[in-house]
């Protein structure tokens, strides 16, 4: 996608903000990551839904760690709000799975249902959530995921967090951003916070 955007808005490859015409077309369909070792990843990708959904895009969330026994906070609004559709990909974080390979095979599963809804141009905005611990753990293939993400026609927006992004994929996306832990209270002992965490 990125070596296609000047057929969206005249940048380049090298572009940056002050390089670039004042006068430039709004709409660029972006890759974005968010990764890194401090919260609000996923918090502030959710964020971005909102927007989405307030522009009455179609959205499909997919995480790809939390099981369906896992009650989020952000599903529980998107239920209330409507039009987002929520996939839950995985069983659970990798210290706490009784079969990795059942892991790897849901989140092999899941990557395939994202390449079907890209192929269908089903949706707008996709988040694809702790989608970088398939990548890491060797379950889905950066190079592959790369390759769709660049190709995907239409305008689809497509978010991806999760600790230790690739740099295959970071080198594709259009805007990465690294959250960095200052402080934090589990550091203090402090467990998971209702409202907070989830």
């Amino acid at each position: 996608m990125t070596d296609e955007r000047s057929q969206y808005d005249g940048a380049t490859a090298d572009a940056t903000a002050d390089t670039q015409p004042r006068r430039r077309k709004r709409e660029v369909p972006l890759l974005m990551v968010h990764t890194g070792t401090g919260k609000g990843k996923s918090t502030a990708a959710f964020g971005m839904m909102m927007r989405a959904w307030s522009q009455d895009w179609p959205i499909a969330v997919f995480q790809f760690v939390k099981s369906g026994k896992w009650r989020v906070g952000e599903q529980a609004a998107a239920e209330k709000l409507g039009g987002i559709d929520w996939f839950k990909m995985g069983d659970g974080w990798s210290w706490t799975s009784r079969d990795l390979a059942e892991s790897a095979d849901l989140a092999r599963e899941g990557w395939e249902e994202v390449k079907r809804c890209l192929a269908e141009e089903r949706y707008r905005f996709y988040l694809l959530d702790e989608f970088t611990y398939p990548m890491k753990w060797g379950w889905v293939d950066t190079a592959e995921v790369v390759e769709v993400l660049r190709g995907r026609t239409g305008w689809q927006y497509v978010m991806i967090t999760g600790r230790d992004a690739p740099p295959e994929l970071i080198e594709a996306a259009d805007l990465v951003t690294e959250m960095t832990k200052v402080k934090h209270p589990l550091d203090q002992g402090w467990r998971g916070q209702k409202g907070i965490e989830w």
